[in-house]
């Protein structure tokens, strides 16, 4: 067990107890003196900069050691340190005004010259009702932490009045810098010494300063909540944007679905009636080939029955034909007559359909007999085309249709 060598306190030390900034380099360290003093140090081989409040490591010393609910003296040895990040500076004010730990005293030694003022500020905005000193080193830490504990009051000392008024002018100065710049505290009255006193300029100064930021932050809050009026409009128009488009995509597919139902069904009429259709050539074609037959049987003149056995060949190839019509229609012929009708909407359905025949190859006679009109009256039609889709005199309708799907 180590002891304290002024008061003879036992000192409590734990492994854990500290906080290990790498990128920094430096090591918080924490420890017990007696009951209720608590003890903050650096460790670190040169001045260091202090980022971090390492409040975890507060909070599992107060745990561990039975003091969160009860009286607290704080020491901190202040040797090393050079400066206090900004964030210190907030987290160590919230320390003391939101989780207000009991803290009976706070005392701050081995301060750096250049530490002092900082070290002056964080004591001018601390409560009244803890006592906060700067003193010298370890020794007087401890004997004013152990006389403060017995009841003490340790009075500031002062060299005349002169001298008071001006270490009140001083706190009173350095707690407004920190009320604006620590807690951005911008509407506490600061207190004016009299128009006559040297230090008045400075402190106008820094009641000018707190005006103008006060200023600044009401326009910063006014333009932060006209911006945030005009997201929420664009949000707004947004919105009803999106759901009109909502709205609309949902007609469309209603109407996508209708017509794909209405698709459906006449597919499905075509398909039973193209059934019909090629039952009833199966049905022609096999009672022609039975004519046929029964004809060669026959004993009559050979001119008439050569006459008649041609024209059932005739009969029997144009049924043959139609029904290959009728079955045949691949994807790709479905899909030259939906190009074709695209790109010429004033094509009729027997239009399409000899396009399509004229594009398979089928000669002229093959053509008009699966339609049921003569030789002549196909070319009629075939002219008539040529003129609905726009060729030149020249241009062959059959050359047209193949490279139609193609393009």
């Amino acid at each position: 067990m180590k002891y304290c060598p002024v008061s003879n306190l036992p000192i409590v030390e734990r492994p854990h107890w500290k906080s290990v900034h790498n990128e920094k380099q430096y090591t918080t360290h924490m420890q017990r003196i007696g009951d209720d003093i608590l003890l903050t140090s650096y460790e670190a081989g040169h001045d260091i900069t202090v980022e971090f409040m390492d409040k975890e490591l507060f909070c599992t010393v107060l745990e561990e050691s039975g003091l969160v609910d009860k009286p607290v003296f704080m020491l901190r040895d202040l040797s090393l340190v050079s400066n206090v990040s900004y964030a210190y500076k907030k987290h160590l004010t919230q320390l003391i005004y939101q989780w207000q730990p009991n803290f009976r005293c706070i005392i701050f030694f081995n301060t750096q010259p250049e530490f002092q003022t900082m070290a002056e500020t964080f004591c001018s905005i601390v409560p009244e009702s803890t006592k906060v000193m700067i003193v010298n080193d370890y020794n007087e830490a401890i004997n004013a932490a152990v006389a403060i504990k017995a009841g003490e009051d340790l009075p500031e000392e002062y060299e005349d009045d002169e001298d008071e008024l001006y270490a009140h002018h001083k706190k009173d100065f350095l707690a407004a810098t920190a009320r604006i710049g620590w807690l951005n505290m911008l509407t506490q009255p600061i207190n004016l010494p009299s128009e006559d006193d040297y230090l008045f300029p400075f402190f106008k100064a820094i009641e000018s300063l707190q005006n103008d930021l006060l200023e600044k932050e009401k326009l910063i809050t006014k333009e932060i909540e006209e911006k945030s009026e005009n997201c929420e409009k664009k949000i707004a128009e947004k919105t009803i944007l999106l759901n009109a488009q909502l709205e609309m995509n949902k007609k469309l597919k209603a109407l996508f679905d209708r017509e794909r139902s209405i698709l459906k069904s006449r597919i499905a009429s075509q398909d039973m009636e193209l059934t019909r259709v090629s039952t009833a050539i199966a049905e022609k074609a096999s009672t022609l080939q039975g004519l046929f037959e029964k004809i060669n049987t026959l004993n009559i003149d050979h001119g008439i029955k050569q006459d008649m056995v041609a024209t059932c060949q005739n009969l029997i190839e144009t049924e043959i034909i139609e029904k290959k019509l009728n079955t045949e229609l691949t994807s790709t012929d479905s899909e030259f007559l939906s190009k074709l009708q695209r790109k010429h909407p004033n094509l009729n359905q027997r239009d399409l359909r000899i396009g399509l025949l004229i594009k398979l190859n089928y000669d002229t006679r093959e053509i008009a007999r699966s339609i049921g009109i003569s030789t002549r009256g196909l070319e009629s039609i075939r002219y008539r085309m040529h003129k609905k889709m726009g060729l030149s005199k020249h241009q062959s309708i059959k050359n047209y249709l193949v490279d139609l799907i193609a393009t």
